[in-house]
């Protein structure tokens, strides 16, 4: 599937669809809506039939929803789509807020009418969502009203089918585990908790349990499908039964998922469902439902050897490409390369390897201002030629059998100004900085977060995202539980897979941001006798070092960009073609 650069809504379609969603909301005697950007099965990209929030409002990114009322209609972003949010929406019609500096209760508390009643879809919000809303409306006079069909699809006269991609089995031998023993290991765990079955709904989770991978959403190998464990390892599979043509699962109950429903409302027992992925129909069709932690989350995250090998061999296949692609980027940058063009160069060369399924999100490909669009998706009306002097910012990865690579690179078009070179060098020490950290058993993404900005904050800058988020092994780019983030308290653990990249973004002008994936490791031990965990950076590919202020690095630093350029060089010389192996000698040049 070639990536595609067409808007999937523009701004002035939104407010004919606005004002018929407010008509159709008077008519079922509702004040107001709330539209989420997830889908039933809560994962975090969303097939077209249920990309209601882009249909509405023209915003395309990957969180965020709004808060339709009679008079105002609330587009709600977080700091990495605040200037795409006023690019994608008519604001003369949506009103952007910044997320979650201003919860959606209290933005409700101050702009809904007294004894309003707000109506949501049940099965596109989680319990934890609802009742956050809930309590802020304590008292307010405001209440929340679960629908049974949802509105805007009673508008949307040409909204896409159900996906339907075929599913294929991952090998045993990628996954390091059979789908027998992760379901056996599962529920003993249950058995242990005194729990009967557990409801599961996140596509990854079903997809990694089973060993299955799928073709429902863009990008990432996932199987929509909804599955109760119960204690005794057997599993009830809710599929449409025509994406297995003909695979057969041992173990697994096929139903279709008309039955999903009812299934929960007969289900006996302690049932466990996750107040924070699962719908909240789930929660509240259960008899005797019990919130606990998705138990598929943390042994996902921790991966296997046999998937690290896996993962290994994806990012030296991919950091190949890049090269390729890198070098060709070298000798068309002050031609006026086109956004689309240098998305579509790079897509070429991670095709030409012969491996790869799909990418594994939207190429990020942008020139000049648009780099500080942090998830900035170019289509034709925004496709934007590189200037000799900007940046060029891509943050790009593929999909392939054996793993998922993620990598960001900033580039110049011929010689940038100092502001530029002295961001790029603070972005550079804060990602050097992450990558050489070594840390006790215990340590969360949110001590690790203040690593990489602690060069930016020097000098009062920072950037709106998280540092890093977990990655899966030939499953969905963006992975939870763990991150490296201020909100992450969770401990991280060997085998774990994250993203580092640390940014600066500049509106109007540039962004920079530097990518690598990590892989959490025990470290050597030093003589202390404390057990202690590292990184091995994953990911292969040159560091532009134009942009650096060498003078500004530390003797520290630069050994660890010059050890790490050798190893590149090392992996991908023997990989790459002649023209593209000469320009990888200079590129790993010492420093």
């Amino acid at each position: 599937m070639l990536q595609s650069f067409t808007a999937t809504s523009r701004p002035e379609q939104g407010p004919p669809r606005l004002a018929a969603l407010r008509q159709e909301l008077a008519r079922r005697g509702l004040t107001g809506f709330l539209v989420p950007r997830a889908d039933a099965f809560q994962g975090e990209y969303v097939a077209a039939r249920d990309d209601r929030l882009a249909w509405l409002t023209g915003f395309t990114g990957s969180a965020g929803f709004a808060v339709v009322l009679p008079g105002i209609a609330g587009v709600f972003v977080d700091g990495r789509y605040r200037l795409q949010v006023r690019t994608q929406c008519d604001t003369d019609h949506y009103t952007p807020v910044d997320w979650p500096e201003n919860p959606a209760g209290e933005w409700l508390r101050a702009h809904a009418p007294r004894n309003a009643v707000i109506a949501f879809d049940p099965w596109l919000h989680t319990p934890e969502e609802i009742d956050r809303i809930e309590r802020a409306l304590k008292d307010s006079g405001i209440s929340l009203r679960a629908v049974a069909d949802n509105p805007i699809d009673a508008i949307w006269s040409d909204q896409p089918p159900p996906p339907a991609g075929r599913v294929r089995q991952h090998p045993e031998a990628l996954a390091g585990r059979s789908s027998a023993d992760k379901r056996a290991e599962i529920a003993a765990r249950l058995r242990k908790a005194g729990q009967a079955a557990v409801v599961l709904t996140l596509p990854d989770s079903i997809s990694w349990l089973l060993n299955l991978r799928g073709a429902d959403i863009p990008r990432n190998p996932v199987v929509q499908a909804f599955a109760i464990l119960h204690d005794n390892a057997a599993i009830d599979l809710f599929i449409d039964p025509a994406k297995l043509d003909g695979i057969t699962l041992a173990g697994v109950t096929l139903r279709p998922v008309e039955e999903f429903a009812p299934a929960l409302k007969a289900l006996t027992g302690a049932v466990r469902y996750d107040p924070a992925t699962a719908p909240v129909f789930v929660a509240r069709a259960l008899a005797r439902g019990v919130a606990g932690q998705d138990p598929c989350l943390l042994p996902k995250a921790c991966k296997t050897e046999a998937e690290l090998e896996g993962m290994r061999a994806a990012h030296l296949r991919d950091g190949a490409a890049m090269c390729e692609f890198l070098c060709w980027f070298d000798s068309v940058a002050l031609n006026r390369p086109s956004e689309i063009e240098l998305a579509t160069n790079l897509e070429e060369c991670r095709r030409a390897t012969g491996a790869l399924l799909d990418l594994s999100f939207e190429t990020i490909s942008g020139t000049g201002p648009h780099g500080a669009i942090v998830h900035y998706r170019v289509t034709e009306d925004t496709n934007r030629r590189l200037e000799a002097g900007e940046l060029y910012l891509v943050d790009s990865g593929g999909q392939y059998a054996d793993g998922t690579t993620d990598i960001t690179r900033t580039l110049p078009a011929g010689k940038v100004d100092d502001a530029a070179r002295a961001a790029y060098t603070r972005v550079l020490q804060g990602m050097i900085a992450v990558s050489r950290a070594r840390f006790p058993k215990g340590v969360a993404g949110a001590h690790l977060d203040a690593l990489a900005r602690y060069p930016l904050w020097l000098v009062g800058a920072d950037y709106d995202h998280g540092t890093g988020h977990g990655v899966g092994a030939a499953l969905s780019v963006h992975e939870g539980p763990v991150r490296i983030s201020r909100a992450s308290n969770l401990p991280l653990a060997e085998g774990m897979i994250l993203s580092n990249e640390p940014g600066y973004y500049r509106a109007g002008a540039f962004g920079i941001r530097i990518e690598n994936l990590l892989a959490v490791r025990v470290a050597p031990d030093l003589g202390e006798g404390r057990r202690m965990l590292e990184f091995e950076t994953l990911t292969l590919a040159p560091i532009d070092t134009r942009m650096i202020d060498r003078a500004a690095l530390s003797a520290a630093e630069r050994d660890w960009l010059n050890a790490y350029h050798a190893r590149v060089e090392a992996a991908l010389s023997p990989l790459v073609s002649a023209g593209t192996r000469d320009w990888l000698a200079g590129a790993c040049a010492p420093i």
